[in-house]
């Protein structure tokens, strides 16, 4: 049996600005894209997942369960993980 064929995604997770190359598959799902991003973007073990939404392709990703190869998701998709509510401009 043949493992699924893995491919490069980019996320930018907007509170440190900075791209997060993860290799998924199809069947990844968003919510475990967000969190391997957050977690290598904060560098920190626990994030509260809740607290950031996913967009591709300019809109929001409202169901998190949803697999990437569903979602239309190809080698080199640019997805984009920022926080739920909006920061205040200083």
């Amino acid at each position: 049996m043949s493992s699924p064929e893995r491919y490069p995604v980019r996320v930018m997770v907007t509170d440190v600005w900075d791209h997060v190359p993860l290799s998924v598959d199809d069947a990844t799902t968003v919510s475990q894209l967000k969190r391997d991003a957050l977690r290598t973007a904060l560098r920190q073990a626990e994030v509260h997942e809740p607290d950031y939404v996913v967009k591709f392709r300019g809109a929001r990703v409202f169901d998190e369960s949803i697999s990437l190869g569903t979602l239309g998701a190809r080698s080199d998709s640019p997805f984009i993980v920022l926080p739920a509510r909006r920061q205040p401009v200083r």
